[in-house]
């Protein structure tokens, strides 16, 4: 399943995606772009129109410019077959490019990682300590997991329930917090982590990142799932994989 157009329109624009053209953009682009549109940079259009690739609220955007330079034209653009010109064109010049920056940002930092870190899959997952969906892809995802075939990196969030953020804490305030979290999704929820009297400002922060990221990426259920397909891609799979989605992500047993 790939990263869909939704899930990209909630992703943040990069830095390295916000510079404006180096020459002014002529009156009639500057209106439109002026309606919220960043223009990211100048493109081909066809028949010798020139053209510019902008965003607006995470999705592409293309405007065309008229040989006379006095009309601008936003839409997308189909070849004489009826092919999506402009979709491709998101797809390769924003799309991928920040879901891999995306990636790069979810698989640093607060992550709890169970596997080895040479396994050849990396897989991050969003999880709530109450998510009983999240407790059947752990065990699931174990047979990989001890094969060296797949690491898990978990970040934790607190969406379910008022404890959620309790746990949460707990199990990352843990002097092992993979042990911690470990125990707690093989035990069904029974063997509960240590409690702090006070958690640490690193573990609160790990908490806010970790929610963050999850909004970042558009997920608004957990388990939220996500991992680079052979093509160097982001893939996102939102509850329960099926078979067929648990064959992509980790390949065979």
């Amino acid at each position: 399943m790939k990263i869909s157009t939704g899930i990209a329109a909630c992703l943040v624009l990069f830095s390295a995606m916000q510079a404006q053209a180096d020459e002014p953009l002529p009156p009639a682009v500057a209106h439109i772009a002026s309606q919220g549109i960043t223009i990211i940079k100048k493109i081909k259009g066809p028949g010798g129109m020139q053209g510019w690739l902008g965003q607006y609220q995470g999705m592409g955007v293309t405007i065309y410019l008229t040989p006379d330079g006095k009309h601008a034209i936003s839409g997308y653009l189909y070849d004489e077959n009826g092919k999506n010109l402009s979709e491709a064109l998101f797809k390769q010049a924003l799309y991928i490019p920040q879901g891999r920056a995306l990636w790069k940002k979810m698989a640093e930092g607060p992550v709890i990682k169970s596997g080895r870190d040479d396994a050849p899959r990396k897989l991050v997952v969003f999880a709530d300590p109450f998510c009983p969906y999240c407790m059947r892809f752990h065990a699931a995802a174990q047979p990989w997991v001890d094969a060296g075939k797949v690491q898990l990196y978990t970040r934790l969030v607190a969406v379910l329930k008022p404890q959620s953020g309790r746990y949460a804490a707990a199990i990352l305030s843990d002097s092992d917090p993979a042990k911690a979290w470990d125990a707690w999704e093989q035990s069904g929820g029974k063997q509960a982590p240590a409690f702090v009297e006070k958690t640490p400002q690193s573990t609160v922060q790990a908490l806010q990142v970790n929610q963050q990221l999850m909004d970042e990426a558009g997920a608004n259920a957990t388990p939220a799932i996500y991992y680079l397909n052979q093509d160097n891609e982001l893939q996102q799979v939102v509850g329960m994989p099926d078979e067929q989605q648990m064959a992509a992500m980790f390949g065979p047993k």
